[in-house]
């Protein structure tokens, strides 16, 4: 099993080939820079793995680069302005792929662009594997399950100690400034209206605490495989910090000049200190409600055992020729039952 991985050289990419090293696959290392590719190998114990040069906007050299592999970690974003000729080159040398978008528009192009080139092609492509939309799109799946058809449904974010890397501060800028969808009556639109849900009851809470919409990707994953008229993703609102708030009202060169000046992510004392809740709640048309709930911590170090497990299911066991959400992908309960010795720990129960 050959994995190549595109973006290797960033931070996310090192935690790939360290995970990709840990489990035995054979790995090829992709990206623009061949200096920092060779060092970022070398810094993740994984010195004899293959280099393959190509730039993120040269298709031919990226399938060239992708030939002969199994399947595709993408990890260079912002995906909305660098993802989609990855994602292209990967079918043309019919490669499965994941990635680490969180991006909700680009999540959006996919789903719309490349179904039926990837199903023609024979390969899976399933973007946000990351910790946060692969577990939020399964566990959504699992309680609206016990619901049955879904009237709402809210995805429920918490997260502390949570040391953005500089290209996730990007895309999360790069998100909030693009505009976004909403999923309303059995349909998408555009969005910019406020959340319906304005603060929520969190594990442990006493109390509820004030939440703003966040514009998660589960809105266009959730619907695709829970029957629902409504579908929310809200974010405690401490998340918006003065200084994250400072930084979306910053020109575009001073937050790239601000932002490069920043370490490229949480060392590795400091990585497992973020903690992270993720709960969803459907009400039933029937008038049912079930709640989930997932915890975990270390978000960049359990993206990487997810994406580097998603894939290795893809080639080892197969799934449906074009794009996929995590839940379609993937049995549900056995991905997330994978994770518990990562962490990961979920229930899911009808509450009324």
């Amino acid at each position: 099993m050959k994995i190549a991985v595109y973006g290797a050289n960033g931070y996310t990419g090192k935690l790939m080939i360290e995970e990709l090293r840990r489990r035995g696959f054979d790995m090829v290392l992709s990206g623009r820079n061949a200096t920092r590719l060779r060092a970022a190998a070398d810094g993740a114990g994984a010195g004899d793995a293959e280099l393959r040069i190509a730039d993120a906007d040269d298709e031919p050299a990226l399938a060239e680069a992708f030939h002969g592999c199994d399947a595709v970690i993408n990890c260079a974003g912002p995906f909305i302005s660098a993802g989609e000729p990855v994602v292209r080159a990967a079918i043309a040398a019919g490669c499965h792929y994941v990635d680490t978008s969180a991006e909700q528009l680009f999540l959006q192009r996919v789903f719309d662009t490349y179904a039926e080139d990837a199903e023609r092609a024979g390969v899976s492509v399933i973007p946000a594997m990351g910790y946060d939309i692969l577990l939020g799109d399964m566990i959504a799946h699992l309680t609206g399950q016990r619901t049955g058809p879904v009237e709402e449904l809210t995805v429920a974010y918490r997260v502390g100690e949570f040391d953005m890397t500089r290209g996730t501060i990007r895309s999360a800028v790069e998100m909030i400034r693009s505009g976004d969808v909403v999923y309303e009556n059995g349909q998408w639109t555009a969005g910019g209206i406020p959340a319906k849900r304005t603060s929520f009851a969190y594990p442990g809470d006493l109390e509820e605490s004030p939440t703003l919409r966040w514009p998660g990707a589960e809105v266009i994953t959730v619907p695709r495989h829970v029957p629902a008229r409504r579908v929310e993703v809200i974010i405690d609102a401490a998340a918006f910090t003065p200084e994250m708030s400072a930084l979306l009202q910053s020109p575009a060169d001073e937050l790239d000049t601000f932002v490069s000046s920043l370490p490229e992510g949480p060392s590795g004392d400091r990585r497992p200190a973020a903690t992270f809740t993720i709960v969803a709640e459907a009400l039933g048309e029937d008038g049912r409600k079930a709640r989930g709930e997932l915890r975990g911590t270390d978000i960049y170090g359990t993206t990487a055992v997810i994406a580097v497990e998603g894939v290795r299911r893809l080639v080892a066991d197969g799934a449906p020729g074009g794009v996929l959400t995590p839940a379609q992908g993937y049995d549900c309960v056995g991905f997330l039952d994978f994770l518990a010795p990562h962490g990961i720990t979920w229930n899911v129960a009808i509450t009324s």
